[in-house]
């Protein structure tokens, strides 16, 4: 019977690009202090919602290794040259990463900040939800997915760049980053856009699409640009500026914009950013 006695704490988005199977290296400051089977709790939940193995664990990473093994770790290349995780450059490689049907409760004791200790019942319910499951889901990314592979190893849970990561609502980590300010001009008013011609190669190279839907990229962005709703969308690379414009025009109108004014585009986590207005010329 499966033995889970330990639980790592991961936060948002990093757990569900986990469980989703986009993200096969957990990222962490040290070597792990313990290998083989634990349950993975979604931070603040109180909730085991899966169950993984430490397959290995690598040695720390440059910058330029972490950016080159991208697919892996899901940590986009501005945050890694902004030093936002230069702490968390040692992967712990994962393996059977399978996502409980039902989350289990667990009581999160005083003090545990990575590993918790689970007691027997929690073990036990663990180890009972997972030994019902269709074998053939042990190992999946998900436990409703028909198709799922048995004992999946890494290489096939990572990203195909034509499907992309799940849309997920991400908490701020780290420091905000400003990716750029750019000039609003009378052009950009009457059409909805603004450029961003200046910083566009700062973003994630899989948020940057071609000139139309049909080549858009593999990953969109979540944009908070004060209104009512976020929008979600990936970048036109032709034109440098969001494909999604329909937001823009009240955007502009909220905030009274005007020729000479500028906008801001700030990232606060992976793959979100915050759209503002700065009144008047630099």
């Amino acid at each position: 019977m499966l033995s889970v006695t330990k639980g790592l704490v991961i936060d948002q988005p990093w757990i569900d690009l986990i469980l989703s199977g986009h993200k096969t290296w957990e990222m962490r400051a040290t070597g792990a202090s313990h290998t083989g089977w634990f349950g993975l709790i979604r931070k603040g939940s109180g909730q085991v919602v899966g169950v993984a193995k430490i397959e290995s664990v690598g040695k720390a990473l440059s910058p330029d290794e972490m950016i080159a093994t991208f697919d892996n770790h899901q940590i986009p290349e501005s945050m890694i040259r902004s030093g936002a995780v230069a702490k968390w450059t040692t992967p712990w490689k994962l393996t059977d990463v399978t996502r409980l049907a039902r989350p289990v409760p667990y009581h999160h004791p005083s003090g545990a900040v990575t590993w918790v200790n689970l007691d027997a019942a929690v073990s036990a319910a663990i180890a009972s939800q997972f030994e019902s499951m269709d074998p053939d889901l042990v190992g999946s990314r998900s436990s409703t997915s028909p198709t799922a592979p048995r004992r999946a190893n890494p290489a096939a849970l990572r990203p195909e760049h034509k499907t992309p990561p799940p849309a997920v609502e991400f908490a701020p980590t780290g420091p905000s980053l400003i990716m750029g300010d750019c000039e609003v001009t009378q052009g950009n008013l009457t059409h909805n856009h603004f450029y961003m011609r200046g910083f566009v190669h700062r973003f994630p190279g899989d948020l940057i699409g071609g000139s139309n839907v049909h080549s858009a990229a593999s990953r969109s962005a979540i944009i908070d640009w004060g209104g009512a709703t976020n929008v979600e969308t990936d970048i036109d690379g032709d034109k440098k500026f969001f494909r999604k414009r329909g937001w823009i025009k009240q955007f502009f109108a909220d905030n009274d914009a005007a020729p000479g004014d500028r906008v801001r585009v700030t990232q606060t986590a992976p793959y979100r950013y915050r759209v503002t207005l700065l009144k008047g010329a630099a």
